[in-house]
């Protein structure tokens, strides 16, 4: 096995992760599910530093690493909800940002050509607090703190990197397409 491999196989291990982690929080098991969302957290670092610092990357790793952040998120915020430790609402906001996002690429992509983007710092931004803020609630549930004014804190700093970076990917889409109808014509 080639070393570029590695920071696919910490996003193939962060997606294996996933259904443990649905399962620790059902069932009562959060400090289980602490270790394991922490763990998911740090290995989402972990292959986007590698990837970088040793430019192992791979064409897989380009989709498996956004594909690994949005199985995760997904099924964290759904539990999450399920469980009434996250607003219905809140939940929707996080899992429609993926949606704006995901859609535009595949728009893009069939009506232009393949996507060559890259994460902008709010996205990278936004992904650490959905994390830290998944850790929190899940740790204010077990144990009872941070207390509810620090969770609102973090809830409205997630919806504010939530708002800049679709702005960011749409406003990066428009002028991409702006350039190119330019370039036809």
């Amino acid at each position: 096995m080639k070393l570029k491999y590695i920071p696919n196989l910490i996003c193939i291990v962060r997606i294996f992760l996933v259904a443990p982690i649905i399962w620790a929080l059902l069932d009562g098991r959060y400090g289980l599910s602490l270790l394991l969302i922490l763990s998911a957290g740090l290995s989402d670092a972990l292959d986007g530093y590698l990837a970088r610092r040793f430019d192992w990357r791979t064409r897989l790793g380009g989709l498996l690493d956004p594909a690994a952040d949005k199985l995760l998120m997904l099924s964290l915020f759904l539990t999450l909800s399920w469980l009434g430790w996250v607003p219905v609402w809140f939940t929707a906001i996080v899992i429609g940002r993926d949606v704006v996002i995901v859609v535009g690429i595949i728009a893009y992509h069939s009506l232009v050509g393949p996507v060559h983007g890259s994460p902008t710092l709010a996205s990278k931004l936004n992904t650490v607090l959905q994390i830290a803020f998944a850790l929190l609630v899940t740790t204010h549930a077990w144990r009872g703190w941070p207390s509810a004014p620090w969770l609102k804190g973090l809830e409205a700093a997630v919806l504010v990197t939530i708002a800049i970076s679709v702005v960011q990917y749409v406003s990066a889409g428009v002028v991409a397409l702006r350039e190119v109808k330019r370039s036809e014509g």
